[in-house]
C-alpha cells in the first residue's frame, strides 16, 4: 500500500494526512475483495524498515491503527471478516496489541475473507525467524535435515496454514516487492500501479484481477496447446 507520503505531499499536506485518507481505500479494498469471495487479502501496513521513520510519524501511525480497529469493526463484521496479524508485533506498543488482540478474538468466527494485517514485518525478518526455529528443534532433536523440505520451511513462516498469495498489488509506481513475503511471492503476479494508496478504489481491484485473469500462470512449466 505505497504512496500515502507522496499523496499527501502534493496536497500540501502532511505524511499522516495521507495515512489516514488511505484508511477508504483499506476499507473499500477489504470489502471489495469479500464481496467477490476472494478467501485472503494481506496487506503490508507496516515494515520493520519503518520504525527508522521519524518518531512522530510512528505514533501517529500507531493510534491511527487503534482508531481504524475501533471504527471499523462493524464493517468487519457485517462482511464476516476475519482478522489476523503476521510480524513482530511484540514490538508494537501495547495499547495497538490489546485492540488487535480485542479485535481479531471478536472476528474469529467470521467465515468470509481473511484479512491479515502485516505489521512489523519484513520478509527476511521472517525467514531468519523460521530458520531461528528450525535450528532449535534440530538441537533438540525433534527434526533432522532430511525432514527440511519446501512444504516444512513453510510451515515454520508465520504465514503457515494460509496460501501462497496468487496476486501482489503494488500501488505508487515502485518496482520492487520492498521485503514484502520474500518466500510466498516466489509464483505470484505482480500488478503495478502508479496510483497512489490513498486514491486506489474497488474499479482498480477489478481491474488488477482482470488483469491476472488474463494471464497464463505455468509456474515454470510448458503448457500443452488447447485442443
Amino acid at each position: 500500500m505505497d504512496g500515502n507520503g507522496r499523496w499527501a505531499l502534493q496536497q500540501g499536506a502532511a505524511r499522516i494526512f495521507g495515512h489516514r485518507n488511505a484508511i477508504q481505500a483499506v476499507k473499500e479494498i477489504a470489502t471489495g475483495c469479500a464481496e467477490l469471495g476472494v478467501d485472503f487479502l494481506t496487506l503490508y501496513a507496516f515494515s520493520t524498515e519503518n520504525w527508522g521513520r521519524p518518531k512522530i510519524e510512528i505514533d501517529a501511525l500507531m493510534e491511527l491503527l487503534v482508531d481504524s480497529l475501533e471504527k471499523e469493526l462493524p464493517t468487519l463484521q457485517k462482511n464476516r471478516i476475519k482478522l489476523q496479524t503476521i510480524g513482530n508485533t511484540a514490538n508494537l506498543p501495547s495499547r495497538c496489541r490489546q485492540k488487535l488482540e480485542d479485535t481479531m478474538k471478536v472476528t474469529a468466527g467470521n467465515y468470509g475473507l481473511t484479512l491479515t494485517l502485516a505489521l512489523s514485518y519484513s520478509g527476511r525478518w521472517e525467514i531468519t525467524d523460521a530458520i531461528r526455529k528450525m535450528v532449535s528443534e534440530a538441537a533438540e532433536g525433534k527434526i533432522t535435515a532430511e525432514d527440511i523440505n519446501e512444504e516444512f520451511v513453510s510451515s515454520r513462516l508465520s504465514t503457515s496454514g494460509m496460501p501462497d498469495p496468487e496476486l501482489m498489488i503494488r500501488t505508487g509506481g515502485e518496482m520492487r516487492i520492498s521485503n514484502f513475503l520474500l518466500w510466498q511471492l516466489a509464483y505470484a503476479e505482480l500488478f503495478i500501479t502508479r496510483k497512489f494508496w490513498p486514491d486506489f478504489r474497488k474499479e482498480d481491484l477489478y481491474e488488477a484481477i482482470v488483469a491476472y485473469q488474463n494471464r497464463e500462470r505455468r509456474f515454470g512449466k510448458v503448457l500443452e496447446p488447447q485442443a
